[in-house]
């Protein structure tokens, strides 16, 4: 009797957490297909973030994954804070991003860019450009060109994914 009011409670947290419900000072058991990457990751060897993508952009097909141990995340002397914040604050500015995500669906030139609506003035759109490639969003593709770094697309729509 007792084997089966455990598998219950284990099966009510699951339901509770699958919800958003419910307070309990156990861990909930998750289903085993909530946690498919984080199996991957342990099975690997440890703790970390990661993340993944497989996106077609205009510019073509881009699967890409990442995963960095969470010590290195959280050393101060293994990261490069200043320059993590230069290239989050690249991101930080509206017209930026709709430029990004522009580029991301075909536009590649200043013309182009221009169209699109909330951009600016070709002055502005070189100089967010300028920012842009500096970060290392951005990479010129040939004369007046541009483009996403593949190595860039996903972790760009991840940074989106965090602001939802």
């Amino acid at each position: 009797m007792a084997d089966r009011w455990d598998e219950l409670e284990e099966r009510l947290r699951a339901v509770e957490l699958r919800l958003g419900i419910g307070a309990t000072d156990r861990p909930p058991v998750p289903d085993p297909e909530t946690f498919w990457v984080l199996d991957g990751l342990r099975a690997r060897g440890g703790e970390g973030v990661v993340f993944a993508g497989d996106v077609h952009t205009a510019a073509g097909p881009v699967a890409w994954q990442y995963g960095l141990p969470a010590d290195a995340l959280l050393d101060t002397d293994e990261v490069d804070v200043e320059g993590a914040a230069g290239r989050l604050a690249a991101l930080g500015h509206p017209v930026r991003l709709r430029l990004l995500l522009a580029v991301l669906r075909g536009a590649t030139g200043p013309a182009e860019l221009a169209e699109e609506p909330g951009i600016g003035t070709s002055g502005q759109i070189y100089h967010h450009i300028r920012t842009l490639t500096a970060a290392g969003w951005l990479r010129a593709s040939g004369r007046g060109q541009v483009q996403v770094p593949a190595e860039r697309v996903v972790p760009l729509l991840v940074a989106l994914a965090t602001t939802r």
